[in-house]
């Protein structure tokens, strides 16, 4: 998400799968740079909302069909949604990243199999001089709903973190963050057996063998040190870390600049949910994000330690001009996006959501994707940067029945008559 590794939701990644970044001690010398608020504090209250019901789930006809993507789940037809979609800022901001979706949502090949390229060209067409106003009545003029397998939604959120870092290393700026190396190479197994269709790794050559990247331990002491890779400095091992899990971030700098970098590969390895691990050790009660930044504050010894067990690193590049840029290959917007499952949602399809809070409810735009959405209803909310984004995003889980909506005439296909 956010062209990130998982693209997942925070708390989702920590608990489940995201990857992590080294807990290096700052420099006992020179002054503590300035940093944002932690990301663990400061959580928004949730604002409690009743979520509509999902629909009875209308089986596919032919039982065969890969249960993997949509139709192999059923599709159900949805109601009407004319009265069903908000008016206001979200309708507003779902209309601008549709419309910045079009071009390559009228070209891509749909994963899901629910819409065909040609099946967009009107309601692109009339996105793009749509009047912003009355934004709620394009989706209702140019759409329909149907319901993906059972409809239960689950949502988390993400966010664009803000931490201290700096371009040079100088004290208090210790935490490395790296550029993706050279020797890092993906594999695609499907070009050698049409078994592994679909199926990638990544490594390294060591002399003849093609052998496991570096893991994360071995990044963290200085595997790819004095290599040149290092992209920019952290401050707080801490902040890079929840970073990381995002995959893409702003570095405010020392000398009041921003930098802002993205996600540029992984290294390979499996991925340990920190969350998890230190619940079920019962180091933290609830599992928020908040429990486990502020554990990983009190204990920063074991708290390295603990990220250690995770093996997967994540790699940056700087970003320049618009973005953040989502998997669709377009700037991700701010209340507006989610990231989804392509098997099952179209990259670029709007989603109706009504949800048991309410700061989530209405229409977004799939424009991305991560490695812990997965599943026909699993979503993960874009909030932007800034103390509000990172307090909704931090504590977002929210339940209830999702809709995805289909140029009007495609649902025909999908249906029973």
């Amino acid at each position: 998400m956010i062209a990130r590794q998982s693209g997942a939701a925070l708390l989702a990644a920590l608990m489940l799968s995201a990857c992590a970044g080294g807990m290096i001690p700052p420099s006992a010398g020179g002054p503590a740079p300035s940093r944002p608020v932690p990301s663990g504090e400061g959580a928004t209250r949730p604002v409690p909302a009743t979520p509509r019901p999902t629909l009875p789930v209308e089986l596919p006809a032919d039982p065969a069909l890969d249960k993997g993507m949509a139709a192999g789940l059923g599709v159900t037809r949805g109601p009407d949604i004319a009265s069903l979609i908000p008016s206001g800022e979200r309708a507003r901001l779902a209309l601008q990243a549709f419309r910045i979706s079009c071009p390559t949502l009228m070209k891509r090949t749909d994963a899901s199999g629910l819409t065909r390229g040609a099946d967009w060209n009107n309601s692109c067409a009339a996105a793009s001089s749509w009047p912003e106003a009355s934004a709620s009545e394009f989706f209702s003029r140019y759409f329909e709903a149907v319901q993906v397998g059972d409809g239960a939604a689950f949502v988390t959120g993400y966010y664009e973190p803000e931490i201290a870092g700096s371009r040079a290393r100088q004290p208090g700026y210790e935490v490395p963050i790296y550029r993706r190396p050279t020797d890092l190479i993906d594999v695609d197994l499907g070009q050698f057996s049409d078994s592994l269709k679909g199926r990638t790794i990544r490594g390294k050559v060591s002399g003849s063998k093609f052998v496991p990247y570096d893991d994360r331990s071995q990044i963290v002491s200085g595997a790819l040190a004095g290599r040149g890779l290092e992209l920019a400095w952290a401050a707080d091992p801490v902040e890079f870390f929840f970073l990381q899990v995002q995959g893409s971030g702003r570095l405010n700098l020392p000398d009041g600049g921003v930098m802002r970098i993205g996600y540029d590969g992984q290294n390979g390895r499996d991925y340990t949910g920190i969350g998890k691990l230190m619940k079920d050790r019962g180091l933290i009660q609830a599992g928020s994000m908040q429990d486990i930044m502020q554990y990983l504050r009190a204990h920063p010894a074991e708290g390295a330690a603990i990220m250690n067990e995770n093996k997967s690193f994540v790699f940056f590049r700087e970003l320049t001009g618009a973005g953040p840029i989502g998997a669709l290959g377009v700037p991700v917007t701010a209340e507006a996006t989610v990231a989804a499952d392509p098997k099952f949602i179209p990259l670029g399809a709007p989603v109706l959501l009504s949800l048991d809070r309410a700061e989530p409810a209405g229409v977004w735009i799939a424009q991305d994707t991560g490695g812990a959405i997965k599943g026909a209803n699993r979503f993960d909310s874009f909030w932007g940067a800034g103390a509000r984004a990172r307090g909704i995003a931090g504590g977002m889980s929210a339940r209830g029945s999702a809709l995805v909506l289909l140029p009007i005439g495609s649902a025909a296909r999908l249906v029973r008559p």
